[in-house]
């Protein structure tokens, strides 16, 4: 296959994450034939803010009241961004754009307004909002399960304050580290869980959008698309999963989600990435020229 006809995944993080949680995936995924290109969000990755407050030992008095760079970093901004690498990818021939988590909220704005730039859009256990907007999913039936208090008891400072959300992945409350293992990793050892949330960054971003920033049949719904679920995500629980597959094929049904499963919680994909890039090299197979076309 040609350089031009090989298609390029590209990765879209969730909240907290950057590009490095995506490094044993790329691994799997380069192994496999495949290009991809993990993406840092704008205050992410090696932009990100780790205050020395936020260093053993801590001073969570002043960590509440530091300032972090992604303050005022927007949904919009995410978008633009992506874009930007979205564009470049696009030289080289096909995108496959995936997102997972927080992340499905970026790449549903990008595809919005830009879906000539996109020739499949995947969302691994991710946020596609179509009827409402994310903070309201929240008050719905199927995320009733999720454990709010305990992951909120990890928050420092004030959000209006900071003006981002600040969460202190590096205490050593054992109820808070419980809470945290739940929600993301349940399935993984403990010392994965370790691993895996010292990657994490302490600062988000507060903007999750308006009603302009759902998915819109017109240009979002001219993309094909895949929906992966994660059978036993307890942070984006399956119910929550097949709710944004069933309003993303009612506003688009003739161009339905490709739905495929995938067994593990919300991190475990990342952690053992074997699974998910057989997956994704079959999702990024479809996207490959035909002989003659």
């Amino acid at each position: 296959m040609s350089r031009q006809m090989q298609p390029t995944l590209v990765l879209v993080h969730g909240a907290f994450a950057n590009s490095f949680s995506f490094a044993p995936l790329q691994a799997e995924l380069g192994l496999l034939g495949h290009r991809s290109v993990a993406v840092d969000l704008p205050g992410h990755g090696f932009a990100a803010t780790y205050p020395r407050a936020y260093q053993a030992p801590q001073d969570l008095g002043e960590l509440a009241a530091a300032p972090g760079a992604i303050k005022g970093v927007t949904l919009a901004d995410n978008a633009a961004h992506l874009i930007g690498v979205l564009e470049r990818a696009k030289r080289n021939g096909p995108v496959v754009l995936v997102s997972h988590s927080r992340g499905g909220m970026t790449a549903t704005v990008a595809a919005n307004q830009r879906p000539e730039l996109i020739d499949r859009i995947v969302y691994v256990s991710a946020w596609c909002p179509v009827d409402l907007d994310v903070s309201a999913y929240y008050a719905e039936p199927e995320m009733a399960t999720v454990d709010a208090r305990g992951l909120a008891s990890a928050l420092v400072g004030n959000p209006a304050e900071l003006g981002l959300l600040r969460s202190n992945f590096r205490t050593a409350d054992p109820g808070v580290l419980a809470s945290f293992k739940a929600a993301f990793l349940a399935d993984g050892t403990d010392d994965e869980f370790m691993v895996f949330l010292n990657t994490f960054q302490p600062d988000e971003n507060l903007d999750v959008g308006s009603p302009d920033d759902r998915a819109q049949a017109g240009t979002w719904g001219r993309i094909p698309k895949t929906y992966i679920r994660l059978t036993e995500d307890t942070s984006l629980p399956l119910a929550v999963q097949d709710r944004m597959i069933r309003e993303g094929d009612a506003l688009t049904p003739e161009n339905p989600y490709d739905v495929r499963t995938l067994t593990g919680s919300h991190l475990k994909w990342l952690v053992d990435p074997a699974p998910a890039a057989r997956v994704l090299g079959e999702i990024a197979a479809l996207q490959v020229p035909s002989a003659g076309s």
